[in-house]
C-alpha cells in the first residue's frame, strides 16, 4: 500500500543533472502521484520506505548534496499548512493525503 512522503533536497555540486533526479522520483519513487510545486521538494505517493528512497537517489546525487525524506500523516490525522494555488491545495488534498 502506497504512503504520502514529502522530499527535499539540494544538489550543491555545479553541473548535477536535476532531469535525472526528477524522472527517477516521478517513475521509480512514486506511484505515478507526486506534486513538484516547488523547485527542491516533491510531496507522492510511494510503496517503498524511506531508507529504500533514499538508496534509489544515491546514484544520483553525491556528498556534496542534502536529501531529506519523510512519511507525512495521511487523511484525518494530517496536520498542513501552506501557501499555494487552490489547485494544488485539492490535487494534494484527494491524490497524496487520502482527504
Amino acid at each position: 500500500m502506497s504512503k504520502p512522503y514529502i522530499l527535499t533536497y539540494d544538489l550543491n555540486t555545479p553541473g548535477q543533472d536535476y532531469n535525472k533526479l526528477h524522472k527517477i522520483i516521478e517513475d521509480e519513487i512514486s506511484t505515478g502521484t507526486w506534486c513538484h510545486c516547488w523547485d527542491s521538494t516533491y510531496v507522492f505517493r510511494s510503496e517503498l520506505s524511506a531508507w529504500q528512497i533514499m538508496h534509489k537517489l544515491e546514484n544520483y546525487v553525491d556528498v556534496n548534496d542534502r536529501l531529506f525524506v519523510s512519511e507525512i500523516p495521511s487523511g484525518m490525522s494530517s496536520n498542513y499548512s501552506g501557501w499555494l494555488t487552490d489547485n494544488e491545495w485539492e490535487y494534494i488534498k484527494k491524490n497524496i493525503l487520502d482527504f
